[in-house]
């Protein structure tokens, strides 16, 4: 696959074999990560990559659109197909982008939005004081409940009720649970307010129909397109068919600029690929996968935040063994499993810190562990969470997590030699 650059370049080809190596030898399980399949390399490497565009199918600011023209529109068919959609916008770059499209659609400066609280699993987009949007808009918070660990959906409605914005978000980057969309949708309504969801993180699970979808429910619904998605690094914005002029309006020319064909042409592989059988069984396998590490873990002695999972990824307080988020994760990465650190609720440690770690469980998920193997890697993690700087003890947790991956390629074949 890269036979060219290891003659032109074989510096930068040596760091790519290397990373590769990498990948082959390690458990991934970091939440936001999974395995591309061959063919979304190929099609991320392959000449559409050479084309400009801006605008929009029959609508093109260049000429020499017409095989473009029907890559998106084949694209935006099996994506609305696949979720059950009216409309789908598939030009934004990545799930940041896809979120600012919508921004840029319906929100002016100093609007109010409520959304989730990053320290208790939200997501930078959605309001932080360290991304750019909370300049431009007025962000209030919405929480767990400190005793169950769930979204505390009376609390949200009441502050929706008071704040009165004009967007609600849902959606999370570290929440285990599921999300009662219809409900939040309820609340949006009653206050006059565009709801939107983040499925980022679940966008897999919802398209094998493993989880419930938020597309009944919300207004407009943003996602990337890695993650349980398994498909190149992009995104993708699904709406209501009253919205779908305000929304390829704010996407172009609201929020960006060309549109990145390569990975357009990824996606739409990947749409068709979401509604086969062999997917769907691997996301079934990925939340039995996470139940089963969050078993496993629990009967070790970890504490799991919210008391388990119905998704793809849990949180691990760890507290209780007397280990921080940031040692932990360099622990584990040193005997090649990875994850990352992660603030767990009303954390008391700095976000650099932190008291506990986000584990994910779809690109082991992918390479067909299951349960078994599953308890294999608690065993490991609790292993190293017995002596986190034993180098003694690290060296034999190295030496079990590589004998337990290399029953399990990466790939079927060797996608350098490809």
């Amino acid at each position: 696959m890269l036979k060219a650059t290891k003659i032109s370049d074989p510096e930068l080809y040596a760091l790519v074999e290397k990373e590769y190596e990498r990948q082959v030898h390690n458990i991934e399980m970091i939440a936001s990560e999974s395995t591309v399949p061959l063919e979304v390399m190929e099609l991320t490497g392959s000449v559409f990559t050479n084309k400009t565009l801006e605008g929009y199918p029959g609508a093109r600011f260049q000429a020499g659109s017409h095989v473009a023209d029907e890559v998106e529109t084949l694209a935006c068919q099996r994506a609305k197909e696949l979720f059950g959609a009216e409309h789908v916008n598939i030009q934004t770059y990545s799930g940041s982008t896809a979120n600012y499209s919508v921004f840029a659609s319906v929100l002016n400066p100093g609007d109010k939005v409520l959304s989730m609280r990053l320290d208790q699993g939200g997501h930078l987009t959605h309001g932080s004081p360290a991304n750019w949007v909370s300049k431009i808009y007025h962000f209030e918070f919405y929480a767990i409940n400190p005793e169950t660990e769930l979204l505390d959906y009376d609390a949200l409605e009441a502050k929706a009720r008071e704040y009165q914005p004009k967007m609600i978000i849902a959606g999370a980057s570290s929440y285990s649970r599921l999300i009662d969309y219809e409900r939040i949708a309820k609340v949006a309504k009653e206050v006059g307010a565009y709801f939107m969801v983040d499925m980022a993180h679940v966008a897999g699970l919802v398209a094998a129909g493993v989880i419930p979808s938020p597309i009944p429910h919300a207004d407009f619904v943003t996602s990337s397109t890695t993650k349980t998605f398994c498909s190149a690094r992009s995104g993708m914005v699904f709406c209501k068919k009253e919205y779908a002029k305000m929304l390829d309006k704010g996407t172009f020319p609201g929020a960006l600029g060309s549109i990145h064909l390569h990975t357009m042409a990824a996606k739409c592989w990947s749409f068709r690929y979401a509604a086969s059988d062999a997917f769907k069984a691997t996301m079934r396998q990925v939340v039995k996968n996470a139940q089963a590490l969050a078993a496993a873990l629990t009967e070790k002695g970890f504490r799991i935040v919210s008391g388990g999972t119905d998704n793809h990824l849990l949180v691990v307080d760890l507290r209780s063994k007397g280990i921080n988020g940031r040692d932990f994760q360099n622990a584990l990465d040193s005997v090649g499993i990875t994850v990352n650190k992660n603030m767990i609720p009303f954390d008391q440690e700095k976000p650099s810190v932190t008291s506990g770690v986000r584990i994910g469980l779809t690109a082991v998920t992918q390479r067909g562990l299951k349960e078994p193997e599953i308890r294999e890697i608690a065993d490991i993690m609790e292993q190293v969470a017995s002596a986190p700087f034993d180098e003694d003890n690290l060296a034999r947790c190295r030496e079990k997590a590589q004998a337990l991956i290399a029953r399990f390629p990466l790939y079927p074949v060797n996608p350098m030699e490809y």
